[in-house]
């Protein structure tokens, strides 16, 4: 249940602890998107995993709950490594190292700080195609 409250699906107010004994579809249709990400959130609390890879996570989550897991990953994977796939810079910008890759090859690998000071580098490429306002922001995380 702990697993649970800390991913905020315990006491969901349409379903209230009923939850628990819902009926799952067959991949799960009966969730939302979030709610299903959320349920591997909690699973993995429990698990407490060495080694955690997310492939997309947050891609199909609105930016709250994007936020929210984001904040979880922080706060409960401290002792685990997070080997994470992501489009959504910002998810990212705080990771002490990040492989980029470009035409299914690595082509740099660093802290994002480093990455970002080769303005000529795939990264940096990147963050400045968000725009510049955005790409201002990433920055700043990055230097955190």
């Amino acid at each position: 249940m702990d697993a649970l409250l800390s991913v905020r699906l315990s006491g969901t107010a349409e379903r209230g602890s009923s939850m628990l004994d819902d009926p799952v579809e067959e991949g799960g249709l009966n969730f939302s998107v979030g709610e299903r990400q959320l349920l591997c959130l909690a699973r993995a609390i429990l698990a407490k995993p060495k080694l955690l890879v997310l492939d997309e996570a947050t891609a199909s989550v609105d930016r709250d709950t994007d936020a929210f897991i984001q904040r979880m990953l922080r706060s409960k994977f401290e002792d685990t490594t997070l080997l994470t796939v992501a489009h959504r810079l910002d998810t990212i910008m705080d990771y002490d190292t990040i492989l980029v890759m470009s035409g299914g090859r690595a082509v740099e690998f660093g802290s994002p700080g480093m990455l970002l000071r080769d303005e000529d580098g795939v990264f940096s490429e990147l963050v400045n195609a968000t725009g510049e306002e955005s790409a201002t922001a990433l920055r700043a995380m990055a230097e955190r």
